[in-house]
């Protein structure tokens, strides 16, 4: 039998063996597999298997109590919440992006009707687009320049037109060529 130690004050001294059975927890696993693997990968860690499994199962308490704040119920209600906010969202945004686009529509409209007006007298703005489109190519093919400033020609033929006319008058200044099928920056 185990002699009894105490302290300098007199109080019966406690070690960690004395306590084994009192912290001590049977785990039966499900298989000897799953005994062998969890063996395996505690000592791949470094760990006896009873460090390793307390390690595994305070990091997955700790991970639940991040993560979940509340019931299922709870959880349940608030995805339904966040679904339901998502599409509005998404409706809000697709109108949003009707308007934009509408917007750009006119507002190139307006920036191209004196190109549409035989008669204006003063100084036209040209699209800025289409001359960096131009300075950017160098050599670029007719017609692409209305796909790649997003002119629809059946639906915005003013436009086309005004553009055309910018394009022919780019020409007339020098700045640009028309050689083929294709426009050249000389700019």
């Amino acid at each position: 039998m185990a002699k009894e130690r105490f302290n300098k004050k007199g109080k019966k001294k406690e070690y960690k063996t004395d306590t084994i059975m009192q912290r001590a927890i049977m785990v039966y696993l499900p298989t000897i597999e799953m005994k062998r693997k969890w063996q395996d990968l505690a000592k791949k860690s470094g760990l006896s298997i009873s460090r390793f499994v307390i390690e595994k199962v305070e990091n997955s308490l700790a991970e639940d109590k991040k993560e979940i704040h509340g019931s299922v119920v709870e959880l349940t209600q608030e995805i339904k919440e966040l679904k339901d906010e998502n599409a509005k969202l998404r409706k809000r945004n697709e109108m949003l992006d009707k308007v934009i686009e509408r917007l750009e529509e006119e507002l190139r409209m307006w920036r191209n009707r004196p190109f549409m007006d035989e008669e204006f007298e003063g100084v036209r703005r040209y699209e800025q687009k289409l001359v960096e489109l131009l300075k950017e190519k160098i050599w670029l093919r007719k017609g692409d320049e209305l796909e790649l400033l997003g002119i629809n020609p059946m639906k915005e033929p003013d436009i086309v037109k005004a553009i055309n006319k910018q394009l022919e008058n780019l020409e007339r200044y020098g700045l640009i060529e028309s050689v083929g099928r294709r426009w050249k920056w000389k700019g």
